[in-house]
């Protein structure tokens, strides 16, 4: 069978899913002023997607309330969610941390397991919402962070990452955008609250709702066509923003971090072809290695008895949706007369002992890498030179990758 060295260009794309979108809102004025979730779906529709709403949002209300109300426990378990929105209300999480650790953080637990336990594959997302204009002075006495919209503010978003983080869920950032509007363009800034200072204008609730498409739908809400009443210049400034911050910093929200992605890596050693099913909240792995055989290993080996250009798709599914990746493999065989001299290079592995035996008049550089497609550890070896090293890693198969700055070579490996 031929040796072969493979390059690939990857493509990976969720399943297309052309069903609604099926979202519930549970908050309070916060959330029904100026109409959040119908801007969200009007929004939605101009990109392409369409959404399924319904809300309970009586005006002062908690997440205590919420947690023991009949409508929402209802409405939580009427229907197999995509994603339920939770919303405080609006002084509670800006409180003393000890204060909101008692007073917000129990209900927000009982509200995600009531969620959670209608429906596994609904992501709770927490609407983290923003400081009121000129602080909290009601309370501004009793807790000095108050005073201010930078003080509360940071409070609230403190409060709101803390919830998410602790109850696996996701932010939507609204009252990080708001902060960040302030520091931009303060003028504009202003435009975001109603009268009274708190409640949100058409503008603040545009900008809510462009936030929630990029938290929702992973997409920039920028160039979609809907305004609103605001007006397309400064609806495309809000659009810009939602992108700014939510697109370019998913991570700091953990948005997606329950999403099934497919990621595929692959390794080549000889006539062996070593694929890494690199994906996240993966249970089933299906391949399509594109020479009619197939696998359900999730890093499985496969010979290409063949030279020729194949197109290798790897379907990562569990009971919440499933994503794919796609990428073109070409196979080229090495000359007979000029074979790897890498592949000779003696490597012996006990243990967690290895020793490698570099007989070449040059350097060479060594990677062990983790079927995560991780490198775990890096090693430069002298020409001409016997080197022997121990490593304290985790029992499984590795991948070692030798190279010259010409050739390169990788074998698999077992660490006991």
């Amino acid at each position: 069978m031929k040796n072969v060295l493979l390059f690939a260009a990857f493509v990976s794309f969720l399943s297309v899913n052309a069903q609604t979108t099926d979202i519930l809102f549970l908050g309070n004025s916060y959330t029904y002023t100026a109409n959040l979730p119908g801007m969200l779906y009007s929004l939605a529709l101009a990109g392409g997607d369409t959404i399924y709403h319904e809300s309970n949002t009586p005006g002062g209300y908690t997440l205590e309330g919420h947690s023991t109300n009949a409508t929402s426990l209802a409405k939580i378990a009427s229907r197999d969610w995509d994603f339920v929105v939770i919303q405080e209300q609006s002084q509670k999480p800006s409180f003393p941390p000890a204060q909101v650790a008692a007073e917000t953080y129990p209900y927000a637990e009982i509200l995600v397991d009531s969620i959670k336990s209608n429906y596994e594959c609904t992501e709770p997302v927490f609407f983290m919402t923003w400081g009121r204009k000129e602080g909290d002075q009601q309370n501004c006495q009793f807790y000095t962070p108050l005073c201010t919209f930078e003080g509360m503010n940071a409070r609230l978003r403190e409060s709101y990452i803390e919830m998410a983080s602790d109850n696996n869920a996701t932010v939507a950032p609204c009252g990080a955008a708001w902060q960040q509007l302030k520091l931009e363009n303060p003028t504009f800034w202003n435009g975001l609250y109603s009268g009274d200072g708190s409640h949100p204008s058409a503008w603040g609730t545009y900008l809510n709702a462009c936030i929630f498409y990029a938290t929702i739908f992973r997409q920039s809400p920028v160039g979609l066509n809907y305004y609103a009443t605001i007006g397309q210049a400064d609806a495309e400034v809000l659009q810009q923003l939602a992108e700014d911050m939510v697109i370019d910093s998913t991570s700091n929200w953990f948005i997606g971090h329950q999403d099934v992605v497919a990621s595929s890596d692959f390794e080549v050693s000889g006539p062996s072809v070593f694929f890494n099913g690199v994906s996240n909240n993966v249970t089933n792995h299906h391949w399509d290695f594109g020479d009619n055989n197939t696998s359900t290993d999730e890093n499985p080996t496969h010979d290409y008895a063949s030279e020729g250009t194949y197109t290798v798709q790897h379907i990562a599914s569990s009971v919440c949706g499933s994503d794919t990746a796609v990428f073109d493999v070409s196979t080229v065989p090495f000359s007979v007369n000029n074979p790897n001299p890498l592949d000779e290079v003696v490597v012996l592995v006990q243990r967690q002992n290895i020793t490698i035996s570099n007989d070449r008049n040059r350097a060479l550089n060594l990677s062990l890498i983790d079927l995560s497609g991780r490198t775990v550890l890096t090693e430069t070896l002298s020409s001409n030179y016997t080197t022997r090293f121990e490593v304290n890693l985790n029992v499984g198969i590795y991948l070692i990758r030798l190279e010259d700055g010409i050739h390169r070579s990788t074998r698999k490996v077992v660490l006991q």
